[in-house]
């Protein structure tokens, strides 16, 4: 890695032990930031900060939940003890229910909306005291592909997904004049543990299929756009969802 903008500037990612949330922290650390690594479970904590360490990365590691008000607090008091907070990526989502939207259980939606939309909220909402000390404040979420053309078979989700591109909006809004950029990055059909209920074997060609590009995406791709919108070269960005989907259908 060779670039190296982020040098200097602290970094949260949110749900970063594994798949997009790990290649996030890592890019984000490679390209120079103190990175706070976080994610429910200790051992996965443990595990992945020490692969990041072990790499000679500047990291973190936090066990969080994004739902624990004291769990996130934790985080902004650690990015404290690190200079203050530059940048924060809400990456945490939860799918606990497969199926149409109007067949969701009520006890499901309330899981995925309390996840994936009021903890970024919240995490954005608590950041904002350390942002504004920044003079490069950013605030990246993780969105999907499925925010702006929903999945059948991801009902629910996908609806928690639309509810954050439209957060990116008024947030982007409200925090212009200070110079907080917000955005998001909705990445496609990405080959990770999350994600292989729709690339297993049995429905890999039919995904496929929906990708012009004809391959799934690596969540190194996802972490290189993070990197883009969290660096100056993103300075002039703000209010944006970006698609990264290797040319899929997207069209709210």
């Amino acid at each position: 890695m060779s670039l190296k903008r982020l040098g200097g500037r602290v970094a949260i990612v949110t749900a970063s032990t594994d798949g997009i949330g790990f290649s996030i922290a890592q890019r984000l650390a490679r390209e120079g930031a103190k990175v706070i690594v976080s994610s429910r479970k200790a051992k996965n904590v443990e595990d992945a900060t020490q692969k990041l360490t072990n790499e000679g990365l500047e990291v973190t590691g936090l066990v969080c939940h994004v739902s624990n008000a004291e769990d996130r607090k934790k985080l902004f008091n650690q990015a404290k003890k690190l200079g203050g907070l530059d940048i924060l990526v809400s990456n945490a989502g939860v799918n606990p229910e497969m199926g149409g939207v109007l067949d969701c259980s009520e006890s499901s939606w309330d899981k995925i909306f309390d996840v994936n939309v009021k903890s970024s909220f919240l995490l954005a909402k608590e950041a904002l005291p350390l942002l504004r000390q920044s003079k490069v404040g950013r605030i990246i979420f993780i969105s999907s592909i499925a925010g702006l053309q929903p999945m059948n078979a991801l009902g629910a989700y996908s609806v928690s997904k639309t509810a954050l591109l439209g957060l990116v909006k008024a947030a982007s809004m409200q925090l212009a004049s200070e110079g907080i950029t917000v955005n998001a990055v909705c990445p496609g059909i990405i080959a990770t543990k999350f994600s292989s209920v729709i690339t297993d074997d049995g429905v890999k060609d039919i995904s496929l299929a929906q990708i012009p590009l004809g391959r799934f995406g690596k969540s190194e791709d996802i972490g290189a756009s993070v990197a883009y919108l969290a660096s100056d070269d993103g300075t002039y960005v703000t209010g944006e969802n970006l698609v990264v989907a290797g040319g899929m259908i997207s069209r709210l």
